[in-house]
């Protein structure tokens, strides 16, 4: 991610002048006024993944306006999908005002008016409404109400959004586009899910949103040593015919998929040293290993070394470069 504002850059109440600046070419026009203090305080990191852009925001207290006349300045005619990681986030669009708290989420559009008081953190995703499958006025009936984001399709969203935030440095630029496919399917399957209109969605993006469900399902119960093929087609109601042809337009396979993960989670926590201390046996049954034999079996064609050797050469590389 690029970090286009920063307050320590700037003095007094020069931040705030040039918080609003940054806010109209980076998002959309908006009036910002700082709350219980002169001097406001912030940061904007954002990464475009073609049309969708992504953006990690602090701020301190502070209230934003959007008014007719900056619609009529700019309108870019999006949706903004806005996820607090902390602090309240007070929204009021559509003669709706809703409070909203870390572990859910809140829809706003930038063709109406709005006012926002906030303080804390945020996860913003912002996308140009044509590129959804639904019309918009059905999307105007979730604009500013409070969403929850610790169950079903809105969790894998919220989890996208970490993800993508956590992990930016690791993506190419091919990944980018991709990765904002990714993300607009989840969106689009959020807004359907809610207006109960999901048969609207295009048979690709539900394939692309069920395709991410389970992969999430996956790596959230590689622990469970029984998880197999038909108990993930299960979680998900499908047949397992109909899951392995869903990880085969993916160019993956389902058993290949659970095996990797589960390697290498059990890889990365041989290298760790603060692990040092738990046996490899240990390891191995926390990631659904619980045949040492098979384990390392499986390891050693994974990685062309036992468990234990991997974990000693490991360590001796970490201890010589601290």
């Amino acid at each position: 991610m690029e970090r286009v504002f920063d307050s320590s850059h700037f003095s007094g109440q020069e931040a705030l002048a040039a918080w609003t600046e940054m806010a109209q070419h980076e998002v959309m026009p908006k009036a910002f006024r700082a709350v219980d203090s002169d001097v406001f305080h912030g940061r904007f990191d954002t990464m475009s993944l073609g049309p969708v852009q992504i953006s990690s925001v602090a701020y301190s207290s502070i209230t934003t306006s959007r008014t007719s006349k900056s619609i009529r300045v700019s309108d870019p005619e999006c949706l903004q999908i806005v996820v607090p990681r902390s602090g309240p986030h007070l929204i009021e669009q559509n003669r709706r005002s809703t409070l909203v708290r870390p572990g859910e989420l809140v829809v706003l559009g930038s063709s109406r008016p709005f006012e926002s008081y906030a303080i804390g953190e945020a996860t913003l995703m912002q996308f140009p409404v044509a590129l959804l499958p639904v019309k918009t006025r059905h999307v105007d009936q979730l604009v500013a109400c409070r969403l929850p984001g610790d169950k079903g399709i809105c969790r894998l969203l919220v989890d996208y959004l970490a993800r993508v935030t956590e992990d930016h440095t690791s993506y190419t630029c091919t990944d980018l586009p991709r990765l904002g496919t990714i993300g607009l399917d989840l969106a689009a399957a959020v807004l359907a899910h809610h207006m109960e209109r999901e048969d609207e969605l295009p048979a690709d993006s539900r394939q692309r949103a069920l395709y991410t469900r389970v992969t999430s399902f996956i790596h959230d119960h590689l622990g469970d040593p029984t998880l197999g093929v038909e108990g993930i087609a299960a979680a998900h109601h499908i047949s397992v015919r109909s899951l392995h042809r869903l990880f085969q337009a993916h160019g993956a396979s389902v058993r290949a998929s659970l095996r990797e993960q589960r390697l290498e989670r059990c890889r990365r926590d041989l290298g760790d040293p603060g692990q040092r201390q738990v046996p490899v046996r240990a390891i191995a049954a926390r990631w659904g290993y619980l045949r040492p034999a098979d384990f390392t079996r499986a390891f050693r064609a994974a990685y062309g070394v036992a468990p234990a050797d991997y974990r000693h050469q490991a360590l001796r590389c970490s201890s010589s470069s601290g």
